[in-house]
Formats: structure tokens, C-alpha cells, sequence
């Protein structure tokens, strides 16, 4: 079977003919991995219209030799420009227009049994810095305005999935930290009013246009797994290890109705060493592959400083270890 099949079993939550995919929410070592210089952000958008389009084409080539050399079942597109601190760009992101042209070039050259996914918001979640403290008087102060913003967060983020549907993407990404270490970033009955029926829309839309529907959330998400279960996405992204969520409870808990992406410590790739990469990579697939319902990665994003010998210490416990 064909990777991109297994993908669609997983999903599906059910287990796939061939191994467990491989998947990130966003891989950061494009350049390492391909001796080659993948051109984003502010670089990108500096080019002429005719250096843009040499340089989309570039980083086409770049992610489908590394995608078949790391064999990864999907591949997230880079995503819009967003500042991760102030006045500090993300780095996996392409400026408008360029986006949408990468994701047509890719669906055009690249390998047939690639999925493509990309990232688009849909559900609200607190914002960073000085923001955060005001939404979360708002979440008391001013609930209404927390509803607008939710209503307009859920029409947003199902116009840009029938956009990028029509781009070719197989798959949407929804950002949206709905947790920290410590739980749920807010009270039950504000989750049952501003996140959960959103979430369920969202998914339910996504669903009909034949997308598949993937939550990213950071956080210690357990005390609200049959929530999130029961919303309708296919797939949960992160499983924070870090926030000490244990993704074997998670399997027993929901793991029939919700595929578990991630959860390789993204502090271990970062770490190291590669050894331990290694045994943990092959205990976690040894305890949550079977039955399917599962896609590895890291918890995160794979980010530049992460040596190369680190994940590919990851993939060789997948070669291993990953087959059904």
C-alpha cells in the first residue's frame, strides 16, 4: 500500500495496510536535509515576480526530495505571514499570492502519493504577549464580543478551507492552543460557549467538502478529550508531552474516534541525544500504533535549531519499528 493510503486509514482511525505515517505540523530542516536553500518569508517577498516563481518552483523540488527520502505521508504547506513575538516573523510562512502559488506548484509537480496539508484558523484561542490578558477580562467583561469574535474566527476559517480545497490541499490544519500546562484556558461552560460548538461546525464543514478536519492544540488537553472526540475533527495534533499528557491514556480514552498525531517531545529532537530519540521513538510506536489511529511526529513544529541527526534518529525507529 501506498503512504499516502496509510495516511487515509489513519485518519479514518483505522489501521493501515502498510505503517504508521509519517506527518508535521511543520518541518523546519528543509535545508539541511537537502544541501539546498528553501526561500520564505521576507526573502520571498523581496523577488521579482519571475525570481518568485523560479524560487516556488525551487522549494517544490526541495520538499518532494525530502518528503520521499524522509517518506513522509503528507507535508504542511507554509503558512501565512504571522509574528510568533513582536516584530518577530514566523519562519515557515510565504507572503499572499506566493502561498497560494506554491500550493498549486506542489499539487502540480509533486509525488502523487503525497497528502497536502495546510494551516488555516478557524477556532479562537488567547493570544500571546499583552494580548492575552485582556481576552481573558474580556471571557468575564465582555462575553458578546468573545461570541463575535468566535462567529467571525468560524466564517473566516471555512471560506479559507473552500480556498485552499480549491488549491489542491487534501487536509486543514486549525491552529488553536485551547490549553496550557495546566488544562483548559478557561471555564467549562466558556468552552461549551466559545470553542466546543465552533469546533463542531467547523469540523461538520470540513467534513462535507470532503476535507479532513485537524485540530492543533498545545496543553493538557485530557480533561476534555470526549469534548474534543465527540466534535467531529479527524485528528488531534500535538499530544504535549511536555504539559504531561500521556498519549497511551489518550489512545484507551478516544483513540477509536479520534486519529493522534505527534507527540515525539519536541525538547528531545531538540536535545538529543540521538540515541534516546531512538528508544523513545520506538517505545511510543510500539504502545499507540496498533489498531491504527495514529500518525508520528513531533509534538510541534521541527525547528531549525533541531540537529538533523536527531530526527533522522526518529525516522530509523520508524523504518524499524513502524510497519504493521
Amino acid at each position: 500500500m501506498s503512504k499516502l493510503a496509510d495516511m487515509h486509514a489513519a485518519l479514518q482511525c483505522r489501521q493501515p495496510a502498510g505503517a504508521v505515517p509519517l506527518w508535521e505540523l511543520e518541518f523546519h530542516l528543509w535545508d539541511q536535509f537537502s544541501g539546498r536553500h528553501m526561500v520564505l518569508g521576507v526573502e520571498m517577498q523581496e523577488l521579482s515576480p519571475a525570481e518568485q516563481n523560479r524560487a516556488l518552483r525551487e522549494n517544490a523540488e526541495i520538499i518532494t526530495a525530502v518528503s520521499t527520502e524522509l517518506q513522509f505521508a503528507a507535508v504542511t504547506l507554509p503558512g501565512p505571514f504571522w509574528e510568533q513575538a513582536p516584530g518577530q516573523l514566523a519562519y515557515y510562512v510565504l507572503p499572499d499570492g506566493a502561498r497560494e502559488e506554491q500550493a498549486r506548484i506542489l499539487r502540480e509537480t509533486g509525488p502523487d502519493d503525497l497528502m497536502l496539508v495546510a494551516t488555516a484558523g478557524a477556532i479562537i484561542s488567547p493570544p500571546g504577549g499583552r494580548g492575552y490578558e485582556q481576552f481573558m477580562y474580556m471571557l468575564f467583561d465582555a462575553p458578546e464580543e468573545i461570541e463575535a469574535f468566535a462567529q467571525g474566527a468560524l466564517r473566516s476559517g471555512v471560506e479559507q478551507a473552500k480556498r485552499l480545497q480549491d488549491l489542491g490541499m487534501d487536509a486543514i490544519v486549525c491552529p488553536a492552543d485551547i490549553a496550557d500546562n495546566h488544562g483548559p484556558f478557561c471555564r467549562r461552560e466558556q468552552m461549551e460557549r466559545f470553542v466546543f460548538p465552533y469546533l463542531r461546525e467547523w469540523a461538520a464543514a470540513l467534513r462535507e467538502m470532503g476535507l479532513y478536519a485537524i485540530l492543533h492544540t498545545d496543553g493538557m488537553i485530557e480533561p476534555i478529550l470526549e469534548d474534543l472526540a465527540s466534535s467531529g475533527p479527524h485528528a488531534i495534533q500535538a499530544l504535549d508531552p511536555i504539559a504531561g499528557v500521556d498519549i497511551r491514556r489518550v489512545k484507551r480514552a478516544i483513540g477509536d474516534r479520534l486519529c493522534l498525531c505527534g507527540n515525539v517531545d519536541c525538547g528531545l529532537l531538540h536535545n538529543g541525544p540521538a540515541g534516546r530519540v531512538y528508544e523513545e521513538t520506538r517505545e511510543l510506536l510500539r504502545d499507540v500504533k496498533v489498531g491504527g489511529g495514529f500518525v508520528l511526529g513531533a509534538s510541534n513544529a521541527v525547528f531549525r535549531e533541531a540537529p538533523p541527526e536527531h530526527y533522522r534518529a526518529m525516522v530509523d525507529a520508524w523504518r524499524d519499528h513502524g510497519a504493521y
